[in-house]
């Protein structure tokens, strides 16, 4: 449907589209008695002094200039003479000027014009940049995406100045109109994930997108991997050191976070202070990561599987304090840990949801009270308080929160399996795990890419990162992602 140029239809047809809309302001204006104008706005998204200043006053006061020349239209004098600052075009859809309206611009509408002027003139109240609460860093950028994407593509465009960068945009969600861009590093992007990419995004069909999250469960290659397979992040600088390596950024319109496609099982065990830091140090670092991450999933059932099955392959001392300890403990070693499990976890999510002041104090203070308590009145065993505490807390090591996940989760299946069968339980669903992980290729991109397929030349930075002056700049190799 398209606006006529009758002035008071188009008028009936704009309000019955906002009827019941408190927030839509309809304002007309009549010129020296002739012309008849219509603005059409949302109160409180759009910059109103630009209006008044620009467009109201000088109509009001002044009327109608003379001797500008022949033009089209009232609409065309707005667009050359009063608004050249702005971002206008001309339409004639109904619908496109309603979501054009519903973003934030101005549309002005003339009598005996069939189309409407749309100037961009949105100014909303947003919260300022600020560091991002869940990806703090040492040294590097303090700055960190926010809700409106224009911001952040503008953080982006300060760090990447290269015309190279392109920002492809896309609407998405049936009601809400969700604005997407789609940022890559042209010549350097892998054209065969730009090119899934953009296929699955304009495959979605669904309501509303209201965070990044809608997104990443809609173009997953599979929903039952407990391993994320993208990377989100708030952090601008991580957003462009995944453009650089040849990866695809999805910035999402009232989103703080940011997708990067494809991701690797590496990817979720680096910082962005290795990108800042010295090599020796960043080397050192992983090391003690890739360690605790192992010890996070395995030590509570490597030690049901040494307390119940392998008793000769634990030291004699050790074995026998242990067995002290256990002698009273009522239930056995894999319900103990099972249950602390679950309250370690229903500790963490407690701490999370609370109020930031006290969400700490309330994990810390109840997993000291309630451990404890449980030890004192014999439900638990001290070694149990012990082993659970220590693979907790080691799973903080990871830099990744949404990557400590998967191991968090995949914990409780290891731990029936080492209580069931054993070491022999355990190495079954760890060879279950590494299966998954070699079939897993988002995107394309292997997941375990470049220890498996191995690419000799991408392996030694996955381990040890090479001091900056020694590292050339190498261009995104097509070959390694298959479509």
């Amino acid at each position: 449907m398209k606006v006529g140029i009758s002035i008071v239809e188009n008028e009936q047809i704009l309000r019955n589209r906002f009827q019941n809309c408190s927030d839509v302001i309809f304002r007309e204006l009549r010129i020296q008695g002739q012309t008849s104008l219509l603005f059409v706005f949302v109160d409180g998204m759009i910059d109103a002094d630009t209006i008044v200043t620009n467009v109201l006053k000088p109509f009001l006061y002044d009327g109608l200039p003379q001797g500008f020349g022949a033009i089209d239209g009232v609409a065309q004098w707005f667009e050359q003479e009063r608004v050249p600052v702005m971002s206008t075009k001309k339409l004639s859809a109904v619908d496109d000027i309603v979501d054009h309206i519903l973003k934030g611009n101005v549309a002005i509408l003339a009598e005996g014009e069939n189309n409407a002027l749309l100037a961009d003139v949105a100014k909303y109240k947003t919260r300022a940049i600020e560091e991002p609460f869940n990806e703090a860093t040492i040294r590097g950028s303090k700055e960190g995406f926010t809700e409106l994407l224009r911001t952040n593509t503008t953080l982006l465009r300060r760090i990447l100045a290269t015309s190279k960068l392109k920002f492809e945009s896309i609407t998405v969600g049936k009601i809400t109109r969700t604005d997407i861009v789609i940022a890559y590093l042209e010549d350097v992007v892998s054209t065969p994930v730009l090119n899934e990419v953009r296929k699955r995004i304009k495959r979605i069909r669904i309501d509303g997108i209201l965070e990044s999250g809608y997104i990443e469960e809609s173009i997953e290659d599979t929903h039952l991997s407990p391993f994320p397979q993208m990377i989100n992040t708030e952090r601008p600088d991580i957003v462009a050191t995944g453009l650089l390596d040849g990866k695809v950024a999805i910035l999402i319109n009232g989103s703080s976070c940011a997708l990067v496609v494809p991701m690797t099982f590496w990817d979720g065990l680096q910082a962005p202070d290795d990108n800042y830091e010295r090599f020796l140090f960043v080397s050192m670092i992983r090391w003690i990561r890739y360690l605790f991450a192992l010890f996070s999933l395995l030590f509570p059932s490597v030690y049901i599987a040494l307390t119940n099955y392998h008793l000769e392959m634990i030291p004699l001392k050790l074995m026998m304090t242990v067995a002290s300890l256990r002698e009273m403990a009522p239930f056995p070693t894999v319900i103990e840990v099972m249950m602390m499990e679950v309250m370690f976890e229903g500790l963490r999510e407690a701490g999370i949801r609370l109020p930031k002041q006290i969400g700490p104090l309330v994990s810390i203070v109840g997993a000291l009270v309630l451990g404890e308590a449980a030890v004192r009145a014999g439900l638990i065993s001290a070694p149990i308080v012990i082993v659970v505490s220590a693979a907790g807390i080691s799973s903080f090591i990871i830099p990744n929160f949404r990557f400590a996940f998967p191991l968090r989760m995949l914990r409780f299946p290891l731990l029936i399996l080492s209580g069931t069968f054993g070491l022999f339980g355990l190495g079954t669903g760890l060879m279950a795990i590494l299966i998954h992980l070699v079939h897993l290729a988002p995107f394309g991109m292997p997941y375990l890419a470049p220890v498996a397929p191995q690419n000799s030349r991408k392996l030694k930075g996955i381990f040890i990162r090479p001091p900056r002056k020694l590292v050339a700049h190498t261009e995104f190799n097509d070959e390694e992602a298959p479509s």
